[in-house]
């Protein structure tokens, strides 16, 4: 009798290890498997929540299937006192394992809402948008501008959260003065800003900020960006440019940034002024001008004058030789590259063509040909512009 209990009890005992086995491969299939997402969502981790009350959150949310086994798996894992604040985008089909990694993992929000504070050349302004998980993509919530009357109740309501990001913005072809001056309207930024740094020395980019980041510390970093930038492409120039060092590379490159926003014709528009270099001839090009009448602080917002084309300054290339003494703005990467790398051309004219680019012309004959045409695309707008306004009245 004694061996038959001790044998049902063997076989009970391998029953029991049988099912605590399987349960253990389908705990374990559950929470390193295809998760139950079909569109990805982002989630918010509060600031000390716990693991019962995210696990429970995720499941209710349907981006895992059982809380429970998360909690195990976490456990198994020692991930479950390592949550992080913050928003997460969660994708679709995502293990619970892959999900846990993400928050623990902390940084920067993947979701949520962003403050993205642009400084352009003709405005400042802040955007606040919200990630939109679906798509993957940002969807604006309110824009408006910081010097502009009072903020909008929307971003005053959220832009102070904790977890939403901050970004700063800084457009290419923007001058030194106008990104200290942008700067110092970003509220959420903290430190004074005394001097203006050198024209062309900060990198046009968009850089990821905390609350209460220096101000100044953010132009070291926009400075440091662009001295790399510049040592990079420097190194990988072309031979026989008609400028011998770095700093003068950038003086053309600010003036290729300045010249045009079309991508595609950079290298020729710097192919046209290297050419004029290289031949002796006036560089002939308006933003130095007005760079010299502004001294790059803010925007003239008038055609020029024939007598400002005439004055004689230190960066009006209609009357000096060669390159002005330095940048007239901070250029983009693009347009460093462009500089040190032109198109291969005998180009040495271009006006605008009325399409947002220029036409290209290797003669006088031919520029003055496309000036007439330019012309009367200019006289057509105007005419466009008179008979909306006197319609509008």
């Amino acid at each position: 009798m004694w061996r038959a209990i001790a044998s049902n009890a063997l076989t009970f005992f391998i029953v029991l290890l049988v099912i605590a086995a399987g349960v253990l491969a389908w705990g374990r299939q559950a929470y390193n498997g295809l998760g139950p997402l079909a569109q990805a969502v982002c989630f918010k981790v509060e600031r000390g929540a716990s693991l019962s009350q995210v696990s429970r959150a995720l499941e209710a949310q349907g981006a895992i299937s059982d809380a429970r086994i998360f909690r195990i798996g976490a456990d198994y894992a020692d991930k479950s006192g390592l949550l992080k604040f913050g928003s997460y985008l969660i994708q679709p089909g995502a293990s619970m394992a892959q999900v846990i990694d993400q928050l623990t993992v902390g940084g920067q929000s993947s979701c949520g809402r962003e403050v993205n504070f642009r400084i352009s050349v003709n405005s400042t302004d802040v955007v606040l948008r919200e990630l939109d998980p679906a798509t993957n993509s940002y969807v604006e919530v309110v824009k408006f501008d910081p010097a502009a009357g009072p903020v909008p109740a929307e971003y005053a309501e959220t832009a102070n959260s904790d977890d939403v990001r901050l970004r700063i913005t800084v457009a290419e072809g923007v001058t030194s003065w106008q990104v200290v001056e942008g700067l110092k309207r970003a509220e959420f930024l903290s430190g004074e800003l005394d001097q203006v740094p050198p024209e062309g020395s900060l990198a046009p980019d968009s850089y990821e900020v905390e609350r209460g980041a220096d101000r100044a510390a953010l132009i070291g970093e926009m400075a440091d960006r662009q001295a790399r930038i510049l040592a990079e492409l420097w190194a990988a120039r072309a031979p026989d440019l008609p400028y011998d060092t770095p700093e003068e590379a950038m003086v053309m490159a600010s003036i290729v940034e300045k010249e045009t926003a079309v991508a595609e014709e950079r290298g020729w528009v710097a192919s046209v002024f290297v050419n004029r270099l290289r031949q002796g001839m006036r560089l002939q090009t308006d933003p130095t001008v007005i760079y010299g009448i502004t001294n790059g602080e803010g925007v003239l917002g008038r055609g020029l004058r024939q007598s400002e084309l005439r004055r004689e300054t230190p960066y009006n290339t209609y009357v000096i030789d060669g390159l002005p003494p330095g940048p007239i703005a901070n250029p983009g990467r693009a347009a460093i590259e462009a500089a040190l790398n032109p198109d291969g051309s005998d180009f040495l004219f271009f006006v605008a063509d009325g399409t947002g680019g220029h036409a290209f012309a290797r003669t006088l004959d031919e520029h003055n040909a496309n000036v007439a045409k330019w012309r009367e695309i200019e006289a057509e707008m105007l005419r466009a512009q008179e008979e909306a306004e006197a319609a509008g009245d």
